[in-house]
C-alpha cells in the first residue's frame, strides 16, 4: 500500500514508486547502476490490478534511465544513453516494423518542444520504401499534431485518421513530462509501454493515446522538462517554514534556465537511438 497520500503531480512512474512499501503485490522494481557511465537504470513493472490501483500507472512496464551528466555539456553521456534507449525501444517494439512517431507538445515552449524537436532529428524513410529508393530498413513516418489550443481537435482524433490511412504497427510518442524532485527535470528519460495522457503532468487532460484508445501498440518517451511550485515548496517544507502561499503561485510550473540547450541536447539523443533501431545510422 501506499505510505502516504501525495497530491503532488508527477509523470514519472520511479517518483510514485517512491511513495510505496518496496514489497508491493503486483509491482516488480529492478535499478542497475552502471560504474561507467553512471546511469541509474530502473524497470518497474505493473503486472496486476493490484498493482495498477498501488501506482496509480496501469499494467505494463516503465524503463527509466537517469544521470546528472544528461544535463550538462558533456557529450560523453551520449553514447551511453543511445545504447540503452535502442535496446529498451527494440524490447518494446518486438517485430513491429512500420512505426509511426508523434512528436508531442508545442514548438513554440521549450519546455514542451521535445517532442517536435525529435521529429526534426528523424531520419522517414515511409516515402523513400514506397518509391523502392531505400530497402531494408523499418517504414518511419512522423508527425507533430501540436496542442489543442492550436487545432481546436483532441491529439488522439487526429491519431486515429493518420493510423487507420497508414496502418502502422507501433506508435512512439514522445513528450515533455513533469517530475516531483529538481533533480530529475534533464536528467531522466522515460520509456513506458503504455501509453500517455498528453498534459496530464500539468493538469492539462487530454484523451489518453494507447492501444485501448488507438487500437495500435503505443510506447512513449517522455523527458521531464517542469516542476510544479506545490513540489519545490514540499522539497524545502523540512527546512524552512512556508506560509501564505498564494494559489496563483501553487497552480504553477518552473522550468530551469537553461531550459533551451537542454531540451535540444537531450532531444537529440533520443532521435540518434531511433534512428539507429529503425534503420542502423
Amino acid at each position: 500500500m501506499r505510505k502516504k497520500k501525495n497530491r503532488i503531480r508527477t509523470d514519472l512512474a520511479l517518483e510514485l514508486k517512491e511513495e510505496v512499501e518496496d514489497q508491493s503485490e503486483g509491482i516488480e522494481i529492478h535499478t542497475l547502476q552502471s560504474g561507467v557511465s553512471d546511469i541509474r537504470e530502473t524497470v518497474i513493472k505493473v503486472t496486476n490490478q493490484k498493482g495498477e490501483r498501488v501506482l496509480g500507472k496501469p499494467i505494463g512496464t516503465y524503463v527509466t534511465l537517469e544521470s546528472e551528466m544528461l544535463r550538462k555539456d558533456d557529450e560523453s553521456i551520449h553514447e551511453p544513453f543511445v545504447v540503452l534507449l535502442k535496446s529498451h525501444l527494440k524490447n518494446m517494439m518486438g517485430d513491429a516494423n512500420k512505426v509511426l512517431v508523434v512528436g508531442l507538445g508545442n514548438r513554440n515552449v521549450t519546455p514542451d518542444a521535445l517532442g517536435p524537436y525529435v521529429v526534426d532529428n528523424l531520419y522517414i524513410t515511409r516515402h523513400l520504401l514506397c518509391e523502392g529508393i531505400v530497402e531494408g530498413v523499418n517504414e518511419v513516418s512522423a508527425i507533430c499534431p501540436g496542442v489543442m489550443a492550436q487545432t481546436g481537435i483532441e491529439t488522439l482524433h487526429l491519431l486515429k485518421a493518420v493510423c487507420k490511412d497508414i496502418k502502422p504497427d507501433v506508435v512512439i510518442a514522445v513528450d515533455a513530462l513533469a517530475a516531483r524532485e529538481a533533480k530529475r527535470l534533464n536528467a531522466t528519460i522515460q520509456i513506458c509501454d503504455t501509453g500517455i495522457a498528453p498534459g496530464a503532468g500539468v493538469g492539462n487532460d487530454r484523451k489518453k493515446i494507447n492501444e485501448k484508445t488507438l487500437g495500435v501498440k503505443v510506447i512513449a518517451i517522455g523527458v521531464p522538462t517542469v516542476i510544479s511550485v506545490n513540489a519545490i515548496i514540499a522539497t524545502v517544507a523540512e527546512e524552512y517554514k512556508v506560509e501564505g502561499i498564494p494559489d496563483s503561485l501553487l497552480s504553477m510550473f518552473v522550468t530551469p534556465n537553461n531550459i533551451d540547450e537542454a531540451v535540444k541536447r537531450v532531444s537529440y539523443t533520443i532521435s540518434e537511438a531511433l534512428n539507429r533501431l529503425f534503420v542502423g545510422i
